[in-house]
């Protein structure tokens, strides 16, 4: 056996430590803003569920859609899974992600709300399936699908997240996004333009921004949970760091006025991005801490490094133990 397969044995161990420590817990409020009220017993019931990612789609599909308007043609849409962003011009419609599947009768009504003009863009900040879900039906509507490449390449081919259990075959053709870039792009939409932009691998390898510069408005994607814990998926390349300097790339792209659209949570600005960014620097700094002294996943979270965070942070929706357990894989 080589130093190679050590490291990787040992990596999966965490992995598989951490799914046992947290994914019942855990598997309703990871995803979605209203399921965060949920009990403990139901959490536990789904994560029960012979199948727990029909049990999590069916939970937030359930949750109603929310509507705010962030400028005369942009609205954001929130409730059954990471918050959707349109922009309605008078070309046709973009969508920044794309709820659950069960939800698409919903979001369907909600575009047509906002406007009777074509689907023409949708884009996905990264691959997970509450943010994903409905690109074939947007795609069969008309829309272009527009995704950081590693996203097709996670849609692919089979994905799996352990710490709930989750495993997706590879997404039908028509949910694969069909224009994709390495680095940035830009989008020109009529007297404005969209600028995307890769971060290195953060809450995953596949996250980007969306910023509407004409409006001010910046959509982080999962890089950002406002006002809670975050997950950061260590199975599909996630890095703690990396979500510090994707913060840090948010920050410095915003201004005391810009609207920053985190993936769960409530809108926010400049300064509840600085919050969250400093809360994890302080929690990174305790788990490298904890880690370097040799402290396995199971000390570290007796040791309750984040009891100080949890009244601000945790809120009931994921408390610092099961934070501790997901931070633990991601370095």
């Amino acid at each position: 056996m080589n130093g190679n397969t050590v490291r990787k044995n040992t990596r999966r161990e965490m992995l598989r430590d951490s799914a046992r420590l947290a994914a019942g817990a855990l598997l309703a409020p990871t995803f979605t803003g209203a399921a965060f009220g949920a009990t403990l017993s139901s959490r536990l019931a789904q994560a029960a569920a012979p199948d727990p990612l029909a049990s999590a789609r069916q939970q937030m599909g359930a949750t109603p859609i929310q509507s705010q308007k962030l400028a005369d043609n942009l609205t954001m849409l929130s409730g059954p899974g990471g918050n959707v962003l349109v922009l309605a011009g008078a070309d046709g419609k973009v969508t920044v992600d794309t709820f659950v599947s069960p939800a698409w009768t919903n979001l369907k009504a909600a575009l047509d709300a906002i406007s009777n003009a074509p689907l023409k863009i949708a884009i996905n900040t990264h691959w997970h399936f509450d943010h994903t879900d409905n690109n074939a039906p947007l795609h069969a509507a008309g829309a272009t699908l527009l995704a950081h490449e590693n996203t097709k390449k996670r849609l692919s081919s089979a994905q799996d997240i352990p710490l709930f259990g989750f495993h997706f075959p590879p997404a039908p053709a028509g949910a694969i996004p069909e224009q994709t870039f390495t680095a940035a792009h830009q989008l020109g939409y009529g007297s404005g333009s969209i600028t995307l932009q890769y971060f290195s691998p953060a809450h995953t390898d596949t996250d980007i921004y969306v910023h509407f510069q004409k409006t001010n408005v910046l959509h982080m994607g999962d890089i950002f949970f406002n006002g809670t814990y975050p997950f950061i998926d260590a199975a599909s390349g996630g890095k703690f760091d990396g979500m510090i300097a994707a913060a840090n790339k948010g920050l410095a792209l915003a201004d005391s006025r810009t609207k920053i659209v985190p993936g769960h949570g409530p809108l926010g600005d400049k300064e509840a991005l600085a919050k969250y960014r400093d809360m994890l620097v302080t929690a990174r700094d305790r788990i490298q801490k904890l880690k370097s002294s040799g402290k396995s996943v199971q000390e570290a979270v007796a040791a309750k490094p984040f009891s100080d965070l949890d009244a601000t942070w945790g809120k009931g929706k994921m408390n610092g133990d099961a934070f501790v357990q997901i931070a633990y894989s991601t370095f």
